[in-house]
Order: C-alpha cells, then sequence, then structure tokens
C-alpha cells in the first residue's frame, strides 16, 4: 500500500477482482504477530467466525504467493517456518498446502482439508511480501456479518489538498484521506472517524502529530464502502481493522457525515514552504534519541542516552511499535521497518536497553518498559529504524546522468531560470565527499563511494552541460543540495560545466571506522630517542619542525601509544587512491595507500595545539578479525590494503610515526586527540565517532593518559574537553 500513489505509473488498469464459485470455503486472511513491517507477518486465515494460522508442513514460495496476492500484494517476497513471529492461536486451518501459485485463495490450495491438521502453533508458518500492491486491487468482503475482524485492504492511500493554498505546499499535510480500491480514488466518511485514525495516516505519510482542522464541504464526494477503525498504534493503515460498512443517502452523501480531512503536524526538519527556500533541518539542543549509521533521513541504529552516556537497544522483542514511538520522537512519521542484527553498522559503548516493550503512546522510548535484568546483549544485536519521512520532492530536482548504472553518473540539478525550470551542471571545483553523501542521500541511493570532479567519461545531457550551481561546500548531514552553502544565482566557475562538471558514485553500504579508546588509554609511555635512530621518521615528517635543527646524538621525547582500528561498518574501508599510485617509501620500505590516514594532536584546555601530530600515513590490513571472519588485507608483498568489516587494524606503540614529539612541551593538562580519516577521502556511513579524545597530564617526567572516548558521551560530559569542535566542523 505505497504512499507514494499519486506518482505511480499503472502497469495496467485492469480491476483485479476475485470471482469465486458458490462451493469455494469462505476466508480471509492477516498478517500478524511480532512484525518488523507491514507487509509481513503470521499468515492467519478467518475462517467459520474463528481467527487461525497455517502450518508449515509443504508450505513453499507458490503458496506464499497465493497469500500476498489474496491480500492484494504484487508478490512474495520469502517465506518463514517454525513461527518467526511468534506462535498464533485458535484452529491450524491449513496444512499441507499444495498451491501452483495461480490459485485466486489459499482456499483452493490442495490441502489435508481445512482443519485437518497434526501440527502445533511452533509450526505456524509466516510470509513477506513485497511492499507493491495489485494495480486496480478491490477489495471484497466475503464474509459481511464478520467486518469487525477484517484488516483493512486498499490499492493505494493518500492525503488530497484541498485549498489552494496547501496545494502548493510541500510537504501535503491537509486534505482529504482518499482510498484507491478498484482503480478509483474515495473519499471515507467522517461519521465514523477518530482521532485515533489521523494519527495512523498521518505517521504513514511521515508525520509524528495530528491537529485539529475545519472540515470543508466536498462537491461530490465518492464514499468508499466502509469506516476504519485504529488504535491509533498502528504504523500503517492496513494494520486497521474495517469499520462498519458506508451508508451513502440517494443524495450521494453519508449519514452523519462529510469526507475525512486530516491535518497533520510535521516534524520540525520538515516545515512546510513554498518550494524555493527551504529551511534547514532543526535540531534538538539535546536529544535523548539520536539514529546513527543510515543512509538516508529518517532511518539508523538506535542510539539512547543514559548517565550522560549514549548506547544502543538490543533487538531482542524488538518491533514496528517500539520502532515508531522512535521515529515519532524524532519528528519523523511511523516506522516502515524495524531492524535487527546490526543491520546499519554496530554501535559503541554500553547497550542501554533489552527486550523493550511499548504502548505505542509513549512520548519517548525512554519511556517505554525493558528489561533491567536481561544482560548479554552484542553490538551485533543493535537495534535500527527505518521511519516514514514526509515526501519533500528533493529527488525530482535531481539526477544522475551518463553513468553505466543508476548509482553512478553526472551531477545535474533543476534550478529556476529566467522563469523556466532548466536542468544543469555543478561546478566541481572544491566538490568532494560530503557533498557526494548529500546528493546519494537526496536521491534515496545510499552513501557516497566516490565523488568526482571529472565527468567526461559520463557523458550527460547535452541540453544540461551548463553550470547552475557552484561553490557548494556541505557539512554532509543536509537532506538536499540546496541546503548546502553555493553561489546562488552569482555563480562562477572557472572550469565550466560539461566534462568538468561534479560526479557521484553511490553505494547502499559504507564502512565505519573507531578507534579503541581503552587501548589508547594503556598503552600510552614516554621515549627518550637518540635523533640518529630517527633518520627515517624525520624523512617522513613525524618530528616536530624543531627537529630539523637538532644535533645527531640529541634526544627527542616522544609519547608513545598504540592505535586500534575497528571496521564497524557494513563494507570493507578501502584507500582512495588505486595501487597504481600508491607511494613506495624507501627508508620504511612500504607502500602507503594513504597520505593522511589519522591525525594526532595535542591542545592545551582552552584549545589551542600544542604538539602536532604526524599526519600518520599508514598500510592498511586486518591485523585481527571478529570470530568467524576472515583476514582479507595485507600489505606484505604489494598486497591489497584495507580494513575488512568485523576487523582491525593495530598500529602497535613501538613502530615509527606512532607517537607524540612532545620534546619540547612544557608540564601541564592536556587533551590529546585522534582524528581518522580527517580529510573525508573515504566515504564512511559516520564521521562522528572518528575522532577520539583522552584527559593528558605531564608533569615534565611522566605521562598519564586517561578519560579516553569517542563520541559516545553527552554533550554536557562534553564541555570537559573546551575549545575542540567535533570533526565535521574542525577538518574541512
Amino acid at each position: 500500500m505505497s504512499c507514494q500513489g499519486t506518482h505511480r505509473q499503472h502497469l495496467f488498469s485492469k480491476i483485479h477482482l476475485i470471482v469465486l464459485a458458490p462451493d469455494t470455503p469462505r476466508i480471509q486472511l492477516r498478517l500478524a504477530g511480532d512484525k518488523r513491517k507491514h507487509n509481513e507477518g503470521r499468515v492467519e486465515v478467518f475462517y467459520n467466525g474463528e481467527w487461525g494460522t497455517v502450518c508449515d508442513d509443504d508450505f513453499n514460495i507458490h503458496s506464499a504467493q497465493v497469500v500476498c496476492r489474496e491480500l492484494g500484494y504484487l508478490e512474495a517476497v520469502s517465506w518463514s517456518p517454525s513461527s518467526k513471529y511468534g506462535k498464533g492461536e485458535g484452529p491450524i486451518w491449513f496444512d499441507n498446502l499444495h498451491c501452483t501459485g495461480k490459485e485466486k485463495t489459499l482456499a483452493l490450495c490442495p490441502s489435508n482439508g481445512i482443519g485437518v491438521s497434526d501440527c502445533k502453533h511452533s509450526e505456524d508458518v509466516g510470509v513477506v511480501c513485497s511492499d507493491r500492491r495489485i494495480p486496480g486491487f478491490k477489495f471484497v468482503n466475503t464474509l459481511p456479518n464478520h467486518v469487525e475482524n477484517m484488516d483493512i485492504q486498499v490499492e493505494d492511500v493518500r492525503i488530497r489538498a484541498i485549498l489552494s493554498s496547501y496545494r502548493k505546499r510541500i510537504p501535503v499535510t491537509e486534505g482529504y484521506v482518499e482510498v484507491k480500491d478498484g482503480g478509483k480514488w474515495k473519499q471515507i466518511c467522517s461519521s465514523d472517524w477518530t482521532e485515533l485514525n489521523s494519527r495512523v495516516i498521518c505517521g504513514m505519510f511521515g508525520f509524528p502529530g495530528e491537529r485539529k482542522y475545519n472540515a470543508r464541504v466536498y462537491k461530490k464526494p465518492s464514499y468508499w464502502d466502509f469506516s476504519v477503525n485504529c488504535t491509533g498504534t498502528e504504523a500503517h493503515l492496513s494494520s486497521c481493522k474495517l469499520g462498519q460498512v458506508t451508508s451513502v443517502k440517494s443524495n450521494g452523501t453519508c449519514s452523519g457525515g462529510l469526507p475525512v480531512v486530516v491535518s497533520c503536524v510535521p516534524g520540525r526538519a520538515f516545515a512546510p514552504t513554498p518550494m524555493t527556500g527551504f529551511r534547514k533541518a532543526f535540531r534538538q539542543e539535546q536529544p535523548l534519541v539520536r539514529l546513527r549509521g543510515g543512509a538516508i533521513v529518517g532511518e539508523g541504529r538506535v542510539e539512547v542516552l543514559k548517565n550522560g552516556e549514549w548506547g544502543t537497544i538490543c533487538d531482542d522483542n524488538w518491533n514496528l511499535l517500539s520502532a515508531t514511538v522512535v521515529c515519532r520522537e524524532l519528528g519523523f512519521g511511523t516506522a516502515k521497518e524495524a531492524l535487527s542484527g546490526g543491520r546499519l553498522g554496530q554501535g559503541m559503548g554500553p547497550v542501554h536497553m533489552n527486550e523493550v516493550q511499548c504502548s505505542g503512546f509513549e512520548k519517548s522510548i525512554t519511556e517505554c518498559y525493558f528489561n533491567k535484568e536481561s544482560l548479554g546483549c552484542s553490538h551485533e544485536e543493535d537495534a535500527a529504524v527505518r521511519c516514514n519521512v514526509p515526501a519533500m520532492g528533493f529527488q525530482e530536482r535531481l539526477r544522475l546522468s551518463g553513468g553505466r548504472n543508476p548509482y553512478e553518473g553526472r551531477v545535474e540539478v533543476l534550478v529556476e531560470r529566467n522563469g523556466s525550470l532548466v536542468w544543469g551542471t555543478v561546478c566541481s571545483e572544491g566538490w568532494g565527499t560530503m557533498e557526494a553523501m548529500v546528493v546519494c542521500r537526496q536521491l534515496g541511493l545510499g552513501f557516497a563511494s566516490s565523488a568526482f570532479q571529472e565527468t567526461w567519461y559520463w557523458p550527460g545531457e547535452v541540453s544540461a552541460d551548463g553550470v547552475v550551481m557552484s561553490g557548494v561546500r556541505c557539512s554532509g548531514t543536509e537532506m538536499s543540495l540546496s541546503h548546502c552553502l553555493h553561489h546562488g544565482d552569482h555563480l562562477t566557475c572557472n572550469k565550466g560545466g560539461g566534462r568538468n562538471a561534479a560526479g557521484v558514485s553511490c553505494s547502499e553500504t559504507a564502512p565505519d571506522l573507531v578507534l579503541n579508546p581503552q587501548v589508547v588509554e594503556q598503552t600510552t609511555y614516554m621515549e627518550d630517542r637518540p635523533m640518529f635512530m630517527l633518520q627515517c621518521a624525520y624523512e617522513e615528517n613525524c618530528l616536530s619542525s624543531t627537529s630539523s635543527q637538532a644535533p645527531a646524538n640529541s634526544y627527542r621525547r616522544l609519547l608513545r601509544f598504540s592505535s586500534q582500528i575497528h571496521n564497524n561498518g557494513q563494507s570493507d574501508f578501502r584507500p582512495k587512491a588505486g595501487r597504481h599510485s600508491w607511494v613506495w617509501h624507501d627508508c620504511h620500505r612500504h607502500y602507503h595507500s594513504m597520505e593522511v590516514f589519522t591525525v594526532y594532536d595535542l591542545f592545551s584546555l582552552n584549545g589551542t595545539k600544542v604538539a602536532e601530530g604526524h599526519k600518520a600515513s599508514f598500510c592498511l590490513e586486518d591485523s585481527e578479525c571478529d570470530e568467524g571472519i576472515e583476514k582479507v588485507y595485507e600489505c606484505a608483498n604489494f598486497g591489497e590494503q584495507g580494513i575488512t568489516v568485523g576487523c582491525w587494524d593495530t598500529y602497535r606503540h613501538d613502530i615509527d610515526c606512532q607517537w607524540i614529539d612532545i620534546t619540547e612541551l612544557k608540564p601541564g593538562d592536556y587533551i590529546f586527540q585522534i582524528v581518522i580519516n580527517p580529510n573525508y577521502e573515504v566515504p564512511e556511513s559516520d564521521y562522528t565517532n572518528n575522532i577520539m579524545k583522552c584527559r593528558c597530564r605531564y608533569d615534565g617526567h611522566r605521562v598519564w593518559m586517561y578519560s579516553c572516548h569517542n563520541g559516545s558521551l553527552s554533550t554536557e560530559t562534553e564541555q570537559t574537553f573546551p575549545g575542540l569542535l567535533n570533526n565535521q566542523v574542525t577538518h574541512r
């Protein structure tokens, strides 16, 4: 039941109407149980006045196909045995089903006979259906006396703006609720409509709340046959029950009502404005919940703030209800999907909540019940969400042209010029990973994998060669390229457009590097090393600038430590440069695939840099991996470089350049900072955890490193590290 129905191109307009022989058993189906999206669940059958289940014996994808199409979905995606969605109740109506996939109803598939089964509810079968609906699908209630038991099945739903002032707004927040049934859009009679129904409709379209509205008379309404009965906790209209049959008078009006109108309250990031001049996304001062590691707005791993520290939620019992509470809390609509198993990357720090159970009306996930005794969850079980977000139309104003596949190409934007809309290119001067990230997000294509400053190999539309946007600078979090800083109408681009225009390639997954702060804290020490033993390090600029005047028999004082860098993302971390352009360092006898991989610095407490770590350039390899994961990358013998998902690269404290030269440092208290991938050369799913800070005390003879952490502390805790902005601001 796609919410984008107004834009869909129908494959065919034939009404999908099931006509059954008189002797066919009359059944209705629904998807129930512990669902993680609305179009999946335990298969339940209503027959003889009672809901029951289907046994998994002999069940296959053909049977799943019949179930999904009977429910109005285009096709089945998969099926699951052994009560994956929880054990059902009541009779097991079907066992040993042998469907061909062509049957109009599950009741027509050969089986042991309706109600004949030797199964237990531990064998209840579940299915996942495609979220695309059958064009022209018409719901026919074959059990008119049991309407209150039926889930709603229509082809599509929309909010249709009424007033001209609302038609121009993006997103559409107010209008008639219309359902598409039998190929026609119909209104719903308001006589039995409640605010709980409005809450569900608004949530489906990406809005966290609803408000009262002034009813306006519709000239010639065409009413749907049924009313709607939601509890308010459903993530989607398809989970609501049918209400009573609508009685329509001879003059076309419904008894005691008008067409239903909803008025939705958007989150602050989506407050409607005219097409020009979008407001930038609003961020709460200090939220209790945040999403991390998601490619697009409204998705990510769920992290909660507890005792000043950010942590994750374990996926035990994680479902659409709890996910919807998170989505509404963050200013989105209901949850489109509740994800488990660290699907959007693994977090850091503690696992704060497990076995979460929400009623659906909580203002925050932190108000929901959870099992405080249940321990032992790992980050492999981190819960995540995909939320419904408003249709802002951003995707229509940007395209990739000339690429070999839909995930790459020259960036072309739609702008207004002299009263008409024209496509043009983006100037590639200064174009980098952050800008590419925004393009991929805006198009719903995931993360950036590369940013290109030349696109001669991707001939785009010739009519769009001209530059229409220049000076683009993004922080990487914007929803649209138009939200980034740019020159506006005052274009300047010495390179010109065409073959020199900006381009991107996108990927559904990305790596995520995280430094282990405990290893730094446990391995820090000082060493006084003679200058004649530091010749290679001097050649690679690993010493402070004063070392150039130091005599060979003098000593340098080095603050040494180990770095253990984990890849917690969803794809391998690979250097940007190809093997052909790696640099051989003769002194250290290895290739450098990234000249700037990490930066080490010491700051005074007011944020002034007092000792500069060398701009570290390492070879990248898998030192160790989590259990069950094999090493892939090795530097020796000109091997492939990178860090595999689930592996880490360790730079031991005793190798060259794994230090800060503190020879001239005065005794005192300092902040020690490490930044990984500081120039954003390689795209990652989350840059906020690329920075690690420690408190450091030096008395001239000894050094103490303590309170090491990366992005898991709250803003208030961060204030004990004054003057240090986060990675995204510091290194542009």
